[in-house]
């Protein structure tokens, strides 16, 4: 069934408000909670500061968007969260409901955070879930006592702790700026597992299987294939995370068998389907 449906129920939000988050000299980080519901858009905006971005519960999209018109797009479970550096366009989607929540982070040098030219996926460990919760609940506030002040930085220099020390996760779907290949590649994101072949989609945005392999070469570098099994994996770690077991990932993913499944992905990141899955 087509994906329009849910178009049609999609709310486009501005923003909330980050000039009041903006981070500063005397507050160089802080968290914003925010909840969104589901099909719910942030619409495309940019800041000076760096940011990461994740859910409590609920899965996430993030797109990055670089002044070419090509980015990035994220699909990020609870588990996990995304590193966007600072004056880089970007939106946010929830892909179901989620409790949204943003750091937001002065430069650099004031954080002394590395300074990373590009987004990036990074698991969300326990502490570092914990730090952002008390950090929002300081950040809310436009003024602090000496003594809040004291304990915002203190938790600020953990969360900088805990960013340079959580372990990268490889997912990010490239997207290019072509028109043709752009829109075959979002149809893909809205519903992966609709065909399993070049042929079928091709079919879908007016444009023979021959013309879209060359796009994918030319614009992305990469084959559809390859492209294709970046989005079932990270598409699998979303369906991990709301608690679904590998054969019912398997089937709706479009694999005749949860074997046809676990080679896939033992290919592709050199563990079983149950190691991948841990990470979610």
């Amino acid at each position: 069934m087509s994906s329009r449906p849910d178009a049609a129920r999609r709310t486009s939000l501005p923003p909330l408000d980050p000039g009041r988050f903006a981070p500063c000299a005397d507050r160089p980080v802080r968290a914003k909670a925010r909840p969104l519901a589901r099909q719910a858009d942030i619409q495309p905006h940019h800041h000076t500061w760096a940011q990461l971005v994740f859910s409590l519960e609920g899965t996430l999209r993030v797109s990055t968007l670089r002044p070419d018109g090509s980015g990035t797009s994220y699909l990020v479970p609870p588990a996990q969260a995304v590193w966007i550096p600072p004056g880089r366009t970007h939106s946010v989607t929830a892909v179901e409901r989620v409790e949204l929540r943003t750091v937001y982070l002065a430069t650099p040098q004031a954080t002394q955070l590395p300074d990373w030219p590009e987004g990036r996926v990074m698991a969300v460990s326990p502490l570092l879930r914990e730090l952002v919760q008390a950090l929002a609940l300081l950040s809310e506030q436009s003024t602090l006592s000496a003594e809040a002040l004291a304990r915002e930085q203190a938790l600020a220099w953990l969360v900088r702790d805990e960013l340079l020390r959580a372990r990268p996760v490889p997912l990010g779907l490239a997207l290019p700026g072509e028109r043709r290949l752009r829109r075959l590649c979002e149809q893909m994101l809205a519903q992966p597992g609709r065909h399993a072949d070049l042929e079928g989609w091709a079919a879908e945005v007016a444009a023979s299987p021959r013309t879209l392999a060359r796009l994918f070469r030319e614009h992305l570098g990469t084959t559809f294939g390859q492209w294709r099994q970046q989005l079932l994996l990270a598409q699998a770690l979303t369906l991990a995370a709301r608690g679904r077991p590998v054969h019912l990932i398997a089937t709706e993913l479009g694999y005749r068998s949860p074997s046809a499944f676990g080679a896939m992905v033992k290919r592709a990141v050199g563990v079983s389907p149950g190691q991948f899955l841990a990470s979610a």
